[in-house]
């Protein structure tokens, strides 16, 4: 179990080093991150490498058994790489490029990029490749993050035109049927001819859009797995991890795909952020958890985790005594083995002033300090429990080309797919049921329950494997607006959403439309469900049904014929058709229905008591997370004010 600190040191005085720490070692630290964002301190003029400074923070640390996470300085390209090679620069969608200045403004497709990055990672390593107190090395930072996963320079353009050329074989009538371009008489003559997707009157080509998203995708994941093979090359056995942002499922790029070839997923925690008058609710922190813990469905690290206010130009919210504390807890919950405090101290200079960090500039040990040596000091002791594997019994599965298909024609202004997502997760978290939330690469097997909301694209392959997870005892449930699209995010002709599912799911779309309410008609319980009413709106589906069990219909006028909601038995198993967006306690009452069916253990708490079990025969623990501002309970144990307990159990 690794628990340290983000340490700059090339931001301070170097004085500060051995007293820095000690300080680290005093609070209960093993390990340090570094180096991520220090290039040019590396490499100050081409081809000049001085990794002196670096060498001494290695010492230091080595003088104190601390362990050392070593950054690749990509995310940041010196000033001098800049101005030699102005291309090297992304471009903004307007045409105009991005000034240096900030971080990740490179072009991920610059065989510029490409060349300076290995030769400054190549050097790294091969220096490295023999100190042992390098736990792990870290590639770039928070790749895509900010803006940065998408750039609409000519090396792009001529790149996109080229990953087209290679996937219909070199045949632009392939393309132009995949595409359907007689549509505004788009037809090309030859690749050459094809745009980007930029600013346009009304709207560019959904296919052409879509295979865009995949083209930006692949960029970033190529250049993740540049960085990583070149690491392995050079330094067999090495530890390769990258520190995920949050908000991966609204990235235009696959977070699981960079996730596939490294042998840690980390993740920077951020509750809260400046601007936000509050921290997010805390199911929609633990689903970012456990869709970090689902990249590669295991265990995870936290690389950077909160403890003082953060911002850049904008001053955020301070976490209350504990509440950060509490975060990191939640976080070992939820399948982190490891943390690091972003950061150990706050800065004086630069863009970050306002990201506080354990100590802030004054140097001065106060209570953040003292929050991270109690942190410390507890989780050390259940090291055997959070390093034990995390089992879920319930997935929810989301697609990246369905993701982008929904960036490309939301449908709904009020649809946000992450947010539905959130909404059928909150139903077992507010029940204690860990949920993993995986990409629909992922296998299925092993889960009971299985929700894939609003997977858009239908893939015969993937619809196969769905079918064998239900037909051997498995639930499924699906949403609205599920198997609408096909591969090229076109309509398929002569099919009847879902496509591919209707003899699975036992129902048919005769219509469907989108709603400008949250709440815009009523569906009334039928059956079991009789008397359970409530309130459905953004999108719906008229649903027709075969042979499946109508539990809610539509309750407003002209529409009571439809069935909202329905349940088909087949196999061993059972389908689930949400035909609309359901209020949060109709949800609840479903998922509550299906959870019971399965019989999966529940744990009844406060709103706002998170009850999580981690561990196996080793060591196994039952860990009690208080999220409200006030003491709460789950059964017999009360906690105060954003309060933590851990207990052993057999």
């Amino acid at each position: 179990m690794l628990l340290g600190v983000d340490y700059y040191p090339e931001q301070w005085d170097s004085a500060l080093m051995e007293s820095d720490m000690d300080i680290m070692l005093e609070m209960g630290c093993n390990v340090i991150r570094i180096a991520e964002f220090s290039w040019h301190l590396m490499e100050r003029a081409e081809g000049q490498y001085d990794f002196s400074f670096f060498d001494r923070v290695i010492a230091e640390a080595k003088k104190r058994g601390l362990k050392v996470i070593l950054g690749t300085p990509t995310a940041a390209i010196p000033a001098w790489l800049a101005h030699k090679h102005p291309d090297i620069l992304a471009w903004f969608e307007s045409g105009k490029k991005r000034a240096f200045g900030g971080r990740h403004v490179y072009c991920f497709n610059s065989p510029v990029m490409y060349e300076y990055s290995g030769r400054i990672i190549r050097a790294m390593a091969e220096h490295y490749r023999d100190e042992e107190q390098v736990a792990a090395w870290q590639i770039d930072n928070e790749l895509g993050h900010e803006g940065s996963d998408v750039c609409y320079c000519p090396q792009c353009h001529r790149a996109f035109q080229g990953f087209l050329k290679e996937k219909f074989e070199g045949s632009i009538d392939r393309l132009n049927e995949a595409y359907g371009t007689a549509f505004w008489s788009q037809e090309y003559n030859c690749f050459e001819e094809i745009p980007l997707p930029t600013e346009t009157i009304t709207t560019h080509n959904p296919a052409l859009r879509l295979d865009w998203e995949r083209f930006c995708s692949k960029s970033i994941v190529d250049f993740a797995n540049f960085q990583i093979r070149l690491i392995r090359e050079i330094v067999p056995g090495a530890v390769i991890l990258h520190d995920f942002p949050g908000g991966g499922l609204d990235k235009h790029v696959d977070y699981s795909e960079v996730a596939g070839n490294l042998d840690v997923a980390a993740y920077n925690n951020y509750p809260v952020w400046g601007g936000q008058k509050e921290p997010l609710a805390p199911h929609e922190t633990a689903f970012g958890l456990d869709y970090i813990r689902g990249l590669r469905r295991q265990n995870f690290w936290i690389t950077e985790a909160i403890m003082g206010a953060q911002g850049h130009d904008v001053t955020g919210f301070l976490p209350r005594p504990n509440q950060a504390k509490m975060w990191s807890y939640q976080g070992m919950a939820h399948g982190c083995e490891s943390v690091m405090y972003f950061r150990f101290r706050g800065g004086r200079k630069g863009a970050e002033q306002f990201c506080y960090g354990i100590l802030d500039a004054d140097n001065v040990k106060r209570r953040k300090f003292y929050e991270v040596q109690s942190f410390f000091h507890d989780i050390r002791k259940y090291q055997a429990a959070m390093e034990a594997p995390l089992k879920s019994h319930v997935a929810i599965v989301y697609d990246y080309d369905s993701l982008a298909s929904f960036r490309i024609q939301r449908q709904s202004i009020l649809l946000d797919c992450q947010g539905e997502m959130k909404k059928l997760y909150k139903a077992f978290y507010d029940r204690n049921v860990p949920v993993d939330v995986i990409p629909a690469s992922a296998g299925l097997s092993g889960y009971q329950i299985v929700l894939l909301p609003q997977m858009i694209i239908a893939r015969p392959e993937f619809q196969k494997r769905v079918k064998e997870f239900v037909s051997s005892g498995g639930t499924l449930v699906l949403t609205y607006r599920n198997a609408v699209k096909d591969t090229d995010n076109n309509l398929p002709f002569g099919e009847t959403v879902p496509v591919g599912y209707q003899e699975l799911a036992g129902v048919s779309v005769a219509e469907t439309e989108s709603l400008q309410e949250i709440y815009a008609f009523p569906v009334t319980g039928q059956g079991e469900f009789e008397g359970q009413n409530g309130q459905g709106g953004i999108f719906r589906d008229m649903l027709e049904t075969e042979d499946a069990e109508v539990l809610y219909r539509y309750g407003d006028e002209f529409y009571t014929q439809y069935a909202a909601v329905t349940r088909k038995r087949w196999g061993s198993g059972t389908v689930y058709y949400l035909g609309c967006a359901l209020d949060e306690t109709v949800t609840s009452n479903l998922m509550g229905t299906i959870l019971a069916e399965h019989q999966i253990e529940t744990i009844p708490s406060d709103d706002g008591v998170e009850v999580a079990v981690r561990g196996d025969h080793t060591q196994r623990v039952r860990m009690y997370i208080n999220h409200n501002a006030r003491a709460a309970s789950a059964g017999e144990v009360t906690l105060e004010p954003f309060g933590c307990r851990i207990e052993e159990i057999g």
